[in-house]
Order: C-alpha cells, then structure tokens, then sequence
C-alpha cells in the first residue's frame, strides 16, 4: 500500500514514522513535509492546503491512503476532494471540520447537546464585546472564531485583559480573518489534558491519555503557542474521570454531529479542563494534536495503519489499540522569540546524538536542508521525544536528549511533565 502523509509538522513526522512500521506499507510519500520526515518517506514539494496539486499528486503516485495532518486542508475540504477521486482518507470531511474550524460552531454544538462546557456569549462587535467584558462578574477568556495555528486563544486575568484581547482580536486583526468574530467565556479554573479518540462516526475508541503544554513559559506563563511540549499518560485522567470524558463528551459529539448531517470520521481531539466541579470541555480539534501525537504515537504497540483504514471505512467497530506502560515525553525546542516573529536558517547541532540515545527519538517540525546541513525554518523547529520507566525516567530521557542539540536561539520549556510528577496511578 502506498500512503501519502498531508503535512509538514511533527506530528505529520510522527505519523510518517509510525505508518512506515507497518507491514501493510509499501512505501510512504509527504506533502511538503522536512528535513526529519525525509528518513521515513519520500517528501515532495506540494504545500498542504495546494488542493489541486494534492489531487494531481495522488493520482501520478497511485496513492491508496491519505491521512491528513494539519487543520486547515480539512477546513478547505481536501477528504472530500480526494476521496471522489476514489482514495480512502484518514481525515474529516469539510462539513466535520467546522467542529474546529468555527468555535462558535462548537460552542453552540455543545450547549444543544448538553455536553459541559463554560458558559459564553458570542460577538460580531468590538463595541459590544468590550462592554461585555468590561461589566463580566468573572475573569474572562477571549477566542477568535476561525483557525489560528493553535494561538487564537487569549486567557484573561480581569477586565483591562480582556477588553485589550478583544481588541488585539478584532480590530487589529492579530489573527486575521479568524478574528472577524469572537467567543468570550468565562475562565475555568484547573488543569487541563488532551483527550483523542479514532472514530468512524459510530465507533469510538480513545487513545491514551495526554497533556500539552501550550504558553510558552515555563509555570504555564505567558502567550499561548501551538504547544510547548507533552506527555502520556496524563495521571490527572484518572479511570472514572476517563469514562466520564467518554460518556459525557466524546460519544455525544460524535451522535450530534452524526444527527447534524455531519458524519465525523478521523480523530476526534477535546480540550479538557479538570474542574473542581467536573471536566469542563475547552475546545475540539478535528484531527491529531502537536505536540500530542508524538508521545502517543511513541507509546502506541499496535499498527496504525488498520485503526486508519477502519476509520476512514466505517468499521472500527471491535478494534483494540495496544500500548508500551512507559510513559512518553515531548520537549518542544523553537527558535527564539515564538510565537512572535523569529528567524530562521539556523544551522542546528547534535541531532545525531541525540537520535543515538536508545529510549529517544527526534521529531521535526520547523526544520529543512540547505547546503546539505539541517537548519531551522519554523517556530516549533523539534519535538524531542523519549521513553521512561516511569515518568521521572522520561523527562530525564529526553532532557537529555535535548541538551546534545543546539543552535543560535533556541528555546524550550524546562518544566515539561512537572505536573505528573505529583500524581498517581495514571490512566
């Protein structure tokens, strides 16, 4: 089987490197992809949202499998398109995708569908937006609508916060056309995680459960990013708490989007904050996290490939997905001055040491070739991945692992899995 991986990020490395385990796999192509993925497939320079040249692609490679990435060529309906072209597609349709695509969209999925959320008001106003905030009782957070990389969302102490977030949202465009309109919603209080499941749009099976890291400081302080780093399993999951998600959230989602006409098909990502009152849900993604993914997939013993194939076909039903119990972390290594403007071209050091130590491996994400060296050409430019046998073990592991790579600006999080440190039995 051939498959073509769409994306250019660690995660689509991650999955490059997962799918090409499998034995059902002749060969592994990616659009764009980096300089990482290049060891695990043959990378071809067509962007991820280029819909006609992805098409073209499919069709000269003999491409039998597609599995998309990124949010925004689910957004523009690259699954539908490649699909009428008779390849099966691990990714949402266009209409699914507005479960990402729109937060409004699915703010008002959950609310029609009962499934805990916190309460929000929807503007398509500056004016009134700020005079919102300006008389809100509680602190607030302010999110534009549409995609924003994963940034799109302003966490607000009080008041002058929020009225300056609305602002920098829809009057300065900080987030472009995805700012045109906005939800502010009160701000939860606890710790968050990262709840995936593979669905076929009956079926529902989650995988193993995760935490990101998404402000760019250590302590959880400063601006949101894509995400700063992860691990798996996240103990603040705990077994009732899991099933809870299950019950609650990941099974309505997918019957209302089923009722709504909109049959969700791929992963099925929700942003969870454990609450004092009970997990709260923060927002869905339509497809794998990053940097989520590469700690799943690094824990993850079964083959992808038939979990991917019975997604995209419907028959999901009765699949098991096997993993290591060595917990698995992800250190995110950027480029100075992300998620605001930074440089790039920086030639990066030691990335084969640190491949060589045994319970790590090294992600690419903002990476590429020039002059035969490997250099930075992104935010997130890394995903340094490694292996415990407990999670102390897997934070040392790929601390390690990240002290062998340098370059001119980097950056990373020196806290990552802290928080598991003071819990139990993970889930």
């Amino acid at each position: 089987m051939k498959v073509l991986v769409v994306g250019g990020g660690g995660r689509e490395h991650a999955l490059a490197w997962k799918i090409r385990q499998s034995p059902l796999v002749e060969k592994v192509f990616c659009a764009p992809g980096n300089a990482g993925i290049e060891r695990e497939a043959e990378c071809l320079p067509v962007a991820a949202d280029d819909l006609p040249g992805l098409a073209r692609l499919v069709k000269e490679r003999g491409i039998e499998l597609a599995v998309i990435g990124p949010e925004a060529p689910a957004t523009l309906g690259l699954a539908d398109r490649l699909q009428e072209q008779g390849v099966t597609v691990f990714g949402v349709s266009q209409a699914a995708a507005e479960l990402e695509g729109s937060k409004i969209f699915a703010k008002e999925l959950m609310r029609d569908a009962g499934i805990p959320t916190a309460d929000f008001r929807v503007f398509n106003d500056a004016g009134q937006a700020r005079a919102y905030v300006r008389g809100a009782a509680r602190p607030q957070v302010v999110k534009a609508d549409g995609l924003a990389a994963g940034k799109g969302v302003i966490v607000c102490r009080g008041r002058e916060d929020a009225e300056a977030a609305v602002a920098e949202v829809m009057e300065k465009k900080a987030f472009g056309a995805a700012g045109n309109r906005l939800v502010v919603e009160d701000r939860l209080e606890g710790e968050e995680a990262s709840f995936l499941a593979f669905t076929d749009g009956e079926t529902v099976i989650p995988l193993a459960s995760s935490q990101d890291h998404k402000a760019i400081y250590d302590g959880d302080q400063g601006p949101n990013t894509g995400g700063m780093g992860a691990y798996s399993p996240a103990p603040v999951v705990t077994a009732a708490l899991h099933d809870h998600i299950m019950n609650q959230v990941m099974i309505p989602t997918v019957r209302a989007m089923k009722t709504m006409g909109r049959l969700y098909r791929g992963v099925l990502y929700a942003g969870i904050m454990v609450t004092a009152d009970g997990p709260m849900t923060l927002e869905f993604n339509a497809r794998f996290g990053d940097p989520e993914t590469q700690p799943l997939l690094f824990r993850m013993q079964s083959d992808i490939v038939p979990l991917l194939l019975a997604c995209a076909r419907g028959n999901l039903a009765g699949m098991k997905i096997e993993w290591t119990p060595e917990p698995a972390v992800c250190v995110v290594m950027a480029s100075s001055g992300y998620p605001g403007s930074y440089p790039k071209g920086m030639e990066i050091h030691g990335l084969e040491k640190a491949d060589a130590l045994p319970r790590a491996y090294v992600f690419h994400a903002g990476t590429a070739k020039k002059d035969g060296k490997i250099v930075t050409a992104g935010g997130r430019v890394l995903g340094v991945t490694a292996r415990g046998q407990d999670i102390t073990s897997a934070i040392y592991n790929a601390y390690e692992a990240v002290k062998l790579i340098s370059w001119n600006g980097a950056y990373y999080r020196t806290d990552i899995g802290k928080k598991a440190l003071a819990r139990k039995d993970c889930a």
